[in-house]
Protein backbone atom coordinates (compact mmCIF):
# COMPACT_ATOMS: atom_id res chain seq x y z
CA UNK A 1 0.00 0.00 0.00
CA UNK A 2 1.44 3.37 -0.98
CA UNK A 3 0.62 5.25 2.01
CA UNK A 4 3.79 6.81 3.20
CA UNK A 5 4.39 10.30 2.34
CA UNK A 6 8.28 10.88 1.76
CA UNK A 7 9.27 15.01 1.15
CA UNK A 8 12.03 15.57 -0.33
CA UNK A 9 14.07 18.99 -1.26
CA UNK A 10 15.95 19.12 -4.87
CA UNK A 11 18.32 20.91 -5.69
CA UNK A 12 17.56 23.15 -8.96
CA UNK A 13 19.80 21.68 -11.12
CA UNK A 14 18.54 23.29 -14.21
CA UNK A 15 19.75 26.81 -12.76
CA UNK A 16 23.17 25.40 -10.98
CA UNK A 17 21.57 26.73 -7.95
CA UNK A 18 23.14 24.56 -5.09
CA UNK A 19 23.28 26.34 -2.20
CA UNK A 20 19.82 27.10 -2.32
CA UNK A 21 16.98 24.63 -1.84
CA UNK A 22 14.20 25.70 -3.18
CA UNK A 23 11.91 22.96 -4.60
CA UNK A 24 10.26 20.15 -3.07
CA UNK A 25 9.30 16.40 -4.45
CA UNK A 26 6.80 14.68 -2.43
CA UNK A 27 6.48 11.12 -3.62
CA UNK A 28 4.10 8.02 -2.50
CA UNK A 29 6.24 4.94 -1.81
CA UNK A 30 5.43 1.71 -0.14
CA UNK A 31 6.38 1.93 3.14
CA UNK A 32 9.04 -1.37 2.97
CA UNK A 33 10.61 -0.20 0.12
CA UNK A 34 10.70 3.41 1.73
CA UNK A 35 12.12 1.62 5.19
CA UNK A 36 14.38 -0.80 3.24
CA UNK A 37 16.13 1.73 1.50
CA UNK A 38 16.46 4.02 3.89
CA UNK A 39 18.56 1.45 6.01
CA UNK A 40 21.14 0.49 2.55
CA UNK A 41 21.49 4.48 2.35
CA UNK A 42 22.19 5.10 5.95
CA UNK A 43 25.02 2.76 5.91
CA UNK A 44 26.27 4.37 3.02
CA UNK A 45 26.47 7.79 5.14
CA UNK A 46 22.98 8.94 3.28
CA UNK A 47 19.95 9.49 4.11
CA UNK A 48 16.69 9.20 1.48
CA UNK A 49 16.43 12.81 0.46
CA UNK A 50 20.47 12.75 -0.68
CA UNK A 51 20.17 9.50 -2.68
CA UNK A 52 17.40 10.69 -4.93
CA UNK A 53 19.22 14.03 -5.06
CA UNK A 54 22.36 11.96 -6.80
CA UNK A 55 19.63 10.15 -8.54
CA UNK A 56 18.36 13.18 -9.95
CA UNK A 57 22.05 14.75 -10.91
CA UNK A 58 22.92 11.60 -12.33
CA UNK A 59 19.72 11.54 -14.39
CA UNK A 60 20.21 15.28 -15.79
CA UNK A 61 24.24 14.15 -16.46
CA UNK A 62 23.75 10.97 -18.56
CA UNK A 63 20.38 12.39 -20.12
CA UNK A 64 18.89 8.75 -19.11
CA UNK A 65 18.18 6.56 -16.19
CA UNK A 66 21.29 5.95 -14.84
CA UNK A 67 21.62 2.31 -14.69
CA UNK A 68 20.00 -0.55 -16.94
CA UNK A 69 16.59 -1.30 -15.24
CA UNK A 70 15.79 -4.94 -15.07
CA UNK A 71 13.42 -7.58 -13.68
CA UNK A 72 14.76 -9.72 -10.39
CA UNK A 73 14.39 -12.58 -12.83
CA UNK A 74 15.64 -11.06 -16.20
CA UNK A 75 18.12 -13.38 -18.03
CA UNK A 76 22.11 -12.84 -18.15
CA UNK A 77 22.92 -11.86 -22.04
CA UNK A 78 24.48 -14.92 -22.46
CA UNK A 79 21.28 -16.59 -20.91
CA UNK A 80 19.47 -14.96 -23.42
CA UNK A 81 21.34 -15.64 -26.51
CA UNK A 82 21.57 -19.20 -25.31
CA UNK A 83 17.55 -19.36 -24.86
CA UNK A 84 17.77 -17.55 -29.02
CA UNK A 85 19.86 -20.33 -29.65
CA UNK A 86 17.57 -23.17 -28.47
CA UNK A 87 14.85 -21.47 -30.29
CA UNK A 88 16.10 -21.40 -33.30
CA UNK A 89 17.73 -24.67 -33.23
CA UNK A 90 14.38 -25.97 -32.64
CA UNK A 91 12.61 -24.33 -35.32
CA UNK A 92 15.28 -25.46 -37.52
CA UNK A 93 15.24 -29.37 -36.11
CA UNK A 94 12.22 -29.97 -34.60
CA UNK A 95 9.38 -32.08 -36.50
CA UNK A 96 6.42 -29.68 -36.09
CA UNK A 97 2.66 -30.80 -35.78
CA UNK A 98 -0.90 -29.45 -37.30
CA UNK A 99 -2.60 -30.75 -34.10
CA UNK A 100 -2.79 -31.90 -30.62
CA UNK A 101 -3.89 -35.26 -32.09
CA UNK A 102 -0.90 -35.54 -33.78
CA UNK A 103 1.49 -34.33 -31.45
CA UNK A 104 0.33 -36.61 -28.55
CA UNK A 105 -0.02 -39.77 -31.09
CA UNK A 106 3.66 -39.32 -31.73
CA UNK A 107 4.77 -39.08 -28.13
CA UNK A 108 2.94 -42.11 -26.83
CA UNK A 109 3.51 -44.27 -29.93
CA UNK A 110 5.09 -47.60 -28.64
Amino acid sequence: MLDNVITLYILDILANNHNKMNSTLSIRIDKKLKNNSGEILKNMGLDISSGVKMFLNQVVNTRSIPFEPKMHYAMTPKQEKWVIRQIADAKKNSKGYKTAKELFDDILKD
